[in-house]
């Protein structure tokens, strides 16, 4: 599918060989304030989960990608979750992994992949992302593809003995004809 194919990276689906890869991801306690993650995800469950990653979408509301480069590294993951089809909008989330590699432009070219499926094949209507107020990196990203901060959530997660804020994102697809 070309859609998910940019020029220094593609989205693609979730593989056994990530195995690794995703419980590494899901394990980093140093983005579990990102992620409401608690508790650590054994291999086991991991596995499961890339397991039934196959189902569709409009059954399971939700899609994870793995952002690859073209030697097939994975570099990160982004997700598409609380999918709507009724009310036709979806939340994104995403992650570079290694510090390394972030800042060099794969979090917006992958980004752009998605909303470009999202809008062109899932028929969204919009999509929304939630942010850390003190995730400035983020911020920046979801702002340079056109998103919109619309509401600001007032000590809306406990993170590290304290409350943060979070904001709320979103982005209108302007060529939706529904």
């Amino acid at each position: 599918m070309t859609t998910l194919k940019g020029e220094h990276i593609y989205l693609r689906a979730l593989e056994p060989e990530d195995l690794e890869f995703v419980h590494a991801v899901e394990n980093d306690e140093t983005i579990w304030d990102i992620s409401s993650t608690q508790t650590p995800f054994s291999k086991f469950i991991i596995k499961q989960y890339i397991e039934n990653a196959h189902k569709d979408i409009y059954e399971v509301k939700q899609l994870r990608l793995v952002i690859s480069s073209y030697k097939d590294v994975p570099l990160g993951m982004i997700d598409i979750y609380d999918f709507d089809f009724k009310n036709s909008r979806a939340g994104i989330g995403i992650l570079i992994k290694d510090s390394k590699t972030r800042g060099k432009g794969y979090g917006t070219e992958a980004l752009k992949l998605l909303v470009s499926y999202c809008f062109a094949h899932l028929g969204l209507h919009q999509l929304y992302c939630n942010i850390s107020e003190e995730n400035e990196t983020s911020i920046k990203l979801f702002k340079s593809q056109g998103f919109k901060q619309v509401g600001l959530k007032k000590d809306w997660n406990y993170v590290n003995s304290s409350y943060k804020n979070e904001y709320l994102f979103q982005l209108i697809n302007k060529q939706d004809v529904h």
